[in-house]
């Protein structure tokens, strides 16, 4: 009897662990800056507010929100704000490109604040830094332009007929979404025309609708326009309405989910739109910094768009997005 005994004592000392757990939240006491992208508000940073405050609410962490206007410059100046307020974490966005933020990254982490990012990649800093907890949330570039490309393509364009791709092919990275996008209307035999967004447009969309009238004007036997900037999709209607055209005359590519564009999906303006689920981009950045911070889990790669948005399934969506959730 005394053996069996010994023998269970010691089978129980040898199983599992017991969870373990605490009697806080697990991001009580952190501080994580994070970086939204445009303006507060705006159609395509809300959903990613609203996760980032969803994840800081669930994990008690304090969330410093910064808003950049999708300027590169003013999103390093933030990261240095960010910095010095020597927080557990700060949240990232690709755009300004790795070169640019690679030394203030490898400060950060040098004082032990977690770094990841989020919406536009940065390849390089994730294969250094991963180990440390950078992580990317976001939408696989390439394939979401090319999955926007491939969709408007399959709206009924024909070989031979022009599209305009208005994108920002000179900027590192993020570019790849707009050569996806350029790549699919190729493949399927459209000819493209090109055209970079400006600085000031990638600021201020609504400079984008005399900019389109104008290529509207000079370009009347354009079938498509396609773009990966969701402020600019937003837009496209009040173009082809300021051109005379009427909805469906011009096949239309875009992404996010502004509210301009869900009426322009739904008035037939807008024929197809890449969904990233912006919610997953301000949700899991949060979830990224504590788990990173407090047990020191490694980066997470996510890919938080893999599909279409079309006039026939926004309807579902509606509630959702007017709770700034998708």
């Amino acid at each position: 009897m005394f053996g069996l005994g010994l023998v269970s004592g010691l089978a129980v000392l040898a199983g599992p662990a017991a969870a373990q757990s605490s009697d806080k939240p697990l991001g009580d006491g952190m501080v994580m800056y994070m970086q939204m992208g445009g303006n507060a508000g705006d159609g395509a940073t809300l959903a990613r507010t609203t996760g980032a405050r969803d994840a800081a609410k669930a994990f008690g962490l304090q969330l410093i929100e910064q808003y950049s206007a999708w300027q590169p410059e003013t999103m390093l100046n933030h990261f240095r704000e960010g910095m010095a307020a020597s927080p557990a974490c700060i949240g990232i966005m690709g755009h300004p490109g790795s070169d640019a933020f690679a030394d203030l990254v490898d400060e950060a982490r040098e004082a032990g604040i977690v770094v990841t990012s989020g919406n536009a990649p940065l390849t390089e800093l994730y294969n250094k830094h991963q180990a440390g907890g950078f992580g990317y949330a976001g939408v696989d570039l390439f394939t979401g332009g090319y999955i926007t490309g491939k969709s408007m393509a399959d709206q009924g364009l024909q070989k031979g007929d022009k599209a305009l791709v208005y994108g920002l092919l000179s900027e590192a990275e993020r570019g790849q979404s707009t050569l996806g996008l350029k790549t699919a209307l190729e493949e399927a035999g459209v000819t493209v025309d090109y055209l970079e967004i400006s600085p000031e447009v990638n600021s201020d969309s609504s400079l984008v609708v005399p900019i389109l009238a104008a290529y509207l004007a000079n370009n009347p036997d354009v079938k498509a326009i396609g773009t990966q900037h969701g402020g600019v999709t937003a837009f496209i209607p009040k173009a082809l309405e300021d051109s005379g055209k009427k909805p469906g005359d011009v096949v239309v590519g875009g992404i996010d989910l502004a509210p301009a564009t869900i009426d322009g999906l739904e008035e037939g303006w807008i024929s197809t739109v890449l969904d990233q689920q912006l919610y997953l981009q301000g949700f899991l950045p949060v979830t990224q910094c504590v788990l990173s911070a407090k047990y020191g889990f490694t980066g997470l790669f996510t890919n938080t768009g893999s599909g279409t948005v079309t006039p026939k399934t926004i309807g579902a969506l509606v509630p959702l997005i007017e709770k700034g959730i998708r």
